[in-house]
């Protein structure tokens, strides 16, 4: 038991890591829209058939166009008949009403004379949509049986003019009693029957058939090359839509999510592949995992949510923000793999994956290198025009590439693109929030805290003005350094700006403060001497908490030293313990090692430069050989063991340092007093 517990505890991260993946799938899987099922092509009509020459794989029927089959349905209403059944009990009822309306007397005197030649022929009211009643057979019922007859035979309330006009020779009179008869006095002696109306309808629109031809199995259906006309599109989809279904039938879910689940698990082994190859601090790091893994969740759920609004507005995600934030957080090459991953993952679960990975394959290389070298919150405008741009300029270029024409170009697509780049401006709120979440420090933040105006190195220039300009000069070589060798520039020139910042709690016990002739150290034992000296490590831990110092430049402070001993007052009590054995490790600095190329380097030149300044004589030779002694101690002493640097890189910041140091520290010529000056 005790074996297995072991077990689990050692290889926690890992487990942790498969987890994460397996969930991430699971959830990505979850929450997207259900895909059909079938088999589908890659084409478009008015493009060319880019695959070899397909065959049919099984007889199907070709579907008409939409267009034919409003047509068809369109005939088979405008024939369709109308039946109507009679009702003898109209006339009585429209006398009666008559009776009861108070109007001129000699139209009450005409109106039984005019209802009775209207209902000797009969009375209608046509439904509201049947437009044009002359295209249709009107069919009468009494009782079981019909006769046909059409709609000019009866009166409706449209041509009631034509009986009023021989009883009321006033025209005024006449349209007032052609008006009360329409509204208030006649009932439909023939009534339109709308049940069996519909019947006929149905009846008819059953009868039409909507595939026009059959294709047999193994007939060509379109050759590798050919333009795809509509009529060569329409039989495609007819072709889709029968194996979709011959599919539909066998489809099995389990293992239609178990297979989604093999393929977005294979993307991020691949992933995992690559960082433990080329990105192990990444990896190693579990904060960083988890903030991948939240982003691709993250993405992944915005596009699911798209795409259960619209499938057409699956461009207007911003997927590029992936990419951004990995190039901002982490590097180019990591942030190229992981957007590809992502995209791959998503292409699995939208519609038309060919032209959805392409789009946001080149879309997120764009972004990748625009934000190169990223140092103002301003340049993601540019980053949002360039991505605008290249959204626009794919879509026109396919256009063409197989329209040839500009006519098909859909412009709101255009809007989508722009839809897609103002999202993309989030990246910039997002930066802020997941360094406070995640605790990782982008450059952003670096150049922020590297104004020599912030608190902290104010109250350093303040206090200490020697330390202050000390880790100027440390700071300018060290950025100079890592531009040469290679690394973060940047997080070098920042953590030797605060390396010594401990120093502020005791300034004077520093040399570079000193400008009297009494030293503090006087009245200090060797022991205590060494211990306000190592003092400043752990007072500077404690000030970077207090000016919230993110954790990577606290580490410079931590590391800047090593392990190695208080030079001088370890050397002094060698010497006055005259053999004897003392208590080494007062004298030796908190630690730990250097662990990365930036620490190291500020280790090097933060020791070669203080070292420099006590040269009583700094010829260039002399700080040659002061170099190679300082550079060779710290070798010896393993101080450089833990951090990813090569001697290729110390041999290299040798001869910098080397070349760097006597231009700053050469001897002056004494130029001759002149009289009067």
């Amino acid at each position: 038991m005790k074996k297995l517990i072991s077990f689990f505890i050692t290889r926690l991260s890992t487990i942790y890591k498969i987890t994460a993946m397996m969930v991430t799938t699971a959830i990505i899987l979850l929450i997207f829209p259900q895909q059909q099922s079938g088999t589908g092509y890659d084409y478009s009509e008015g493009g060319f058939w880019r695959q070899d020459d397909l065959y049919a794989p099984c007889d199907f029927a070709v579907l008409k166009t939409q267009g034919e089959i409003d047509r068809e349905v369109g005939e088979a209403k405008g024939k369709m008949l109308l039946y109507f059944g009679y009702d003898s009990s109209a006339r009585s009822s429209a006398l009666y009403k008559m009776s009861t309306i108070h109007a001129d007397p000699s139209l009450r005197h005409a109106m039984p004379g005019i209802i009775n030649d209207i209902y000797r022929r009969g009375y209608t009211v046509l439904p509201a949509e049947i437009t044009d009643a002359s295209q249709h057979t009107l069919v009468l019922l009494q009782g079981n049986v019909g006769s046909e007859h059409h709609a000019d035979e009866f009166y409706t309330p449209q041509n009631l003019d034509r009986v009023v006009s021989r009883h009321l020779h006033d025209e005024q009179l006449a349209a007032q009693a052609a008006s009360l008869l329409a509204d208030s006095v006649l009932v439909p002696s023939i009534r339109y029957d709308e049940v069996r109306t519909q019947l006929e309808l149905d009846s008819r629109l059953s009868q039409i058939t909507y595939t026009s031809s059959l294709v047999q199995k193994g007939e060509l259906v379109v050759a590798k090359g050919e333009y795809i006309s509509a009529e060569k599109a329409l039989k495609i989809q007819s072709l889709e839509n029968e194996l979709s279904d011959l599919s539909q039938a066998e489809f099995n879910p389990a293992l239609h999510y178990l297979g989604l689940f093999v393929l977005c698990a294979i993307a991020f082994v691949a992933l995992y592949m690559f960082l433990k190859n080329t990105r192990h601090r990444i990896l190693n790091d579990g904060r960083s995992v988890t903030f991948v893994f939240v982003i691709v969740l993250l993405t992944a759920a915005l596009t699911s949510t798209v795409l259960r609004i619209n499938p057409d507005w699956v461009l207007a995600v911003p997927i590029c923000i992936v990419p951004i934030l990995m190039r901002i957080f982490y590097d180019m090459r990591a942030a190229l793999y992981i957007h590809i991953v992502t995209i791959v993952i998503l292409g699995n679960l939208v519609p038309n994956p060919f032209e959805f990975i392409f789009y946001q394959l080149i879309a997120g290389m764009m972004c990748i290198i625009t934000v190169k070298n990223f140092e103002q919150r301003s340049k993601f405008f540019v980053v949002a025009l360039v991505l605008f741009c290249t959204y626009s300029l794919i879509y026109t270029a396919g256009i063409l590439s197989q329209d040839t024409t500009f006519s098909t170009i859909r412009p709101e697509r255009y809007a989508i693109f722009f839809a897609n780049a103002v999202l993309t401006l989030l990246a910039l709120p997002l930066i802020y929030i997941f360094e406070r979440i995640f605790g990782i420090t982008t450059n952003l933040t670096l150049l922020e805290i590297s104004s020599t105006n912030t608190p902290a190195l104010r109250e350093l220039s303040r206090t200490a003005p020697g330390t202050f300009q000390h880790s100027m000069q440390v700071a300018n070589i060290c950025e100079d350094l890592l531009g040469e060798i290679g690394g973060n520039a940047l997080l070098a020139r920042v953590g030797a700006l605060y390396h010594d910042i401990g120093k502020i709690n005791a300034p004077l016990y520093f040399t570079e403060n000193q400008n009297t002739d009494y030293n503090p150290h006087a009245d200090l034992t060797n022991q205590e001497s060494a211990h306000v000296i190592t003092q400043h490590v752990r007072d500077g831990v404690e000030l970077a908490r207090r000016y919230h110092l993110p954790a990577c430049v606290t580490d410079f402070i931590r590391t800047h030293h090593g392990t190695t001993y208080t030079g001088y007052f370890y050397a002094k009590q060698r010497q006055e313990s005259g053999g004897l054995d003392f208590d080494t490790e007062a004298f030796r600095y908190p630690g730990p090692r250097p662990f990365s190329r930036e620490t190291a380097v500020v280790m090097l030149v933060d020791s070669v430069e203080a070292a420099c300044k006590s040269l009583p004589e700094p010829t260039a030779e002399a700080i040659r050989q002061l170099v190679d002694r300082i550079i060779d101690g710290k070798i010896a002493e393993e101080q450089l063991s833990n951090c990813d640097i090569t001697f290729a890189d110390i041999t290299r910041i040798r001869q910098l340092l080397k070349h760097k140091m006597p231009s700053i520290y050469h001897l002056r010529v004494t130029y001759p007093l002149v009289d009067g000056n």
